[in-house]
């Protein structure tokens, strides 16, 4: 399973789960560079786990594991009296198995009424640190379940209205006007709510949850046209920096694309074309990109080094491969989000903004990577991942893309295996030797994200050579 971003925690089952925000840092990978470990894997040749089977990998694992999962939706889990929200680790499991299942019907029936149970709890003011915890995760799997069948998951949808009109918690409240305003909503219901909101948090500038919501509320019913892209595909953030550019369709259950440009700023090639490979940027809980474990921000990270994988405790998680470590905005660990500048992207949005062209600096969507550094979200990685494109039941709805797994906010590289649990194709070797080519040793950069208008078809290597001719071709000198 793909879940590196924001926190993980391993269970006694050896399944690798998210541990949940908390609106604060709790735990984070290690982010050293441990470039001996990571120059192993990156010759042509797959590492030597590749040549064996991985017994986490057979058919006979991966059924196990699903069953598993299967057998936990009945409605004696779902019982609030047996089961009260203080039980964090138990509803833990079972929220994470709901969203890996996503049960349709009959079974949706006993969990759409659960989850409006636990989401009624919301307009209460006097929980505990633990039931806050839970109903977090909560309302990250309500939010997933209602966007894959509005009608379906009717019960939820009612009551993220109430929670809009009732709840105290301006981060709950974000999230149900994310969810209703995406869902099966009109131009009047949109703006009836944000009209709500913003007279019971009159300070909802100085929040950054409800913020970047109504904002992106907002760009629904008057969406902000796209600046050139080849002006962003011609720009260097900074000296001697490859940059690596994914573009992304709005709807992130379409592949992106990624391409890479060298320190020189010329663009990689590769057989006569552009360098690219193929990445899934679709978060599991379809949560807007403000939220933890929400999708993958637009904007800016820093590329700083490699989290390897020395063996195959996380195999489910992240696969054979070592992670690329991306960093945003704010985001602790990072040793330079400036080359020559230690630490952290030093000061305010205007900072941010300097990075790119003046054309893209007051483009809101790509400055989702900055409003997520003040919501502290952190630890995003580009990864493979040893889980079955069949563990996760959402994959079947994007015939496109259903061989690349979902994550919680990184980028997901393809990995599959045969039913024996032999290696049969991964990206994580390309990726890690086209950024090592670009960059040399130390393994840093800048990757830029953007959404690019299209309908279902993936961003196309013939799209994006078009633009990458526009921004490489000689500019005509002004009189």
């Amino acid at each position: 399973m793909t879940n590196c971003c924001d926190r993980l925690l391993v269970t006694e089952s050896a399944t690798i789960q998210p541990h949940l925000h908390e609106r604060s840092p709790q735990i984070h990978f290690s982010t050293g560079l441990l470039f001996g470990t990571v120059f192993g894997l990156l010759s042509n040749a797959l590492p030597t786990q590749a040549a064996t089977a991985i017994p986490e990998a057979t058919a006979a694992a991966r059924a196990t594991q699903r069953q598993q999962q299967v057998q936990q939706i009945r409605p004696d889990n779902y019982d609030l009296s047996r089961h009260p929200l203080s039980d964090w680790g138990f509803w833990r499991n079972l929220l994470w198995t709901t969203a890996v299942v996503e049960p349709q019907a009959p079974q949706a029936e006993f969990v759409s009424t659960s989850l409006a149970q636990m989401l009624s709890l919301t307009a209460r003011g006097n929980l505990t640190s633990t039931q806050k915890r839970t109903l977090d995760m909560a309302m990250a799997i309500a939010n997933q379940l209602y966007l894959s069948d509005p009608n379906l998951y009717a019960g939820i949808g009612q009551q993220f209205a109430q929670t809009i009109a009732q709840s105290p918690d301006a981060y709950w409240v974000s999230i149900a006007l994310s969810a209703l305003s995406k869902g099966s909503s009109t131009t009047q219901q949109r703006q009836q709510w944000v009209d709500l909101v913003r007279q019971r948090f009159p300070n909802w500038t100085n929040d950054v949850y409800l913020y970047a919501t109504l904002r992106e509320v907002e760009a629904i019913d008057n969406p902000v046209p796209l600046p050139p892209l080849a002006d962003l595909l011609s720009w260097s953030i900074a000296p001697n920096q490859p940059q690596m550019y994914v573009f992304c369709r709005p709807d992130r259950g379409v592949l992106c694309q990624a391409i890479l440009k060298d320190r020189q700023g010329n663009f990689v090639q590769e057989n006569g074309q552009l360098w690219s490979v193929p990445l899934a940027l679709r978060s599991l809980h379809n949560l807007a990109p403000i939220f933890p474990r929400g999708q993958t921000p637009q904007g800016i990270y820093r590329i700083e080094g490699t989290t390897p994988q020395p063996d195959t405790e996380y195999f489910r998680a992240f696969g054979l491969f070592s992670l690329v470590n991306l960093f945003i905005p704010f985001e602790s660990g990072v040793r330079a989000f400036i080359p020559g500048q230690p630490g952290q992207l030093p000061g305010n949005l205007t900072a941010y903004q300097q990075l790119l062209p003046t054309s893209w600096r007051n483009y809101f969507p790509i400055q989702q990577t900055y409003w997520a550094g003040k919501a502290d979200r952190d630890s995003f990685r580009i990864h493979g991942t040893g889980e079955a494109p069949t563990f996760f039941s959402s994959n079947s709805r994007y015939p496109n893309s259903h061989t690349w797994n979902p994550s919680i906010g990184c980028l997901s590289a393809l990995e599959l295996y045969d039913e024996s649990g032999r290696l049969q194709q991964a990206d994580m070797p390309k990726i890690l030797n086209a950024l090592t080519a670009a960059g040399g040793q130390t393994l840093a950069g800048y990757l830029i994200v953007v959404d690019v208008p299209g309908g279902e078809m993936p961003v196309s290597l013939e799209e994006i050579t078009g633009v990458v001719a526009g921004a490489t071709s000689p500019r005509p000198k002004p009189n």
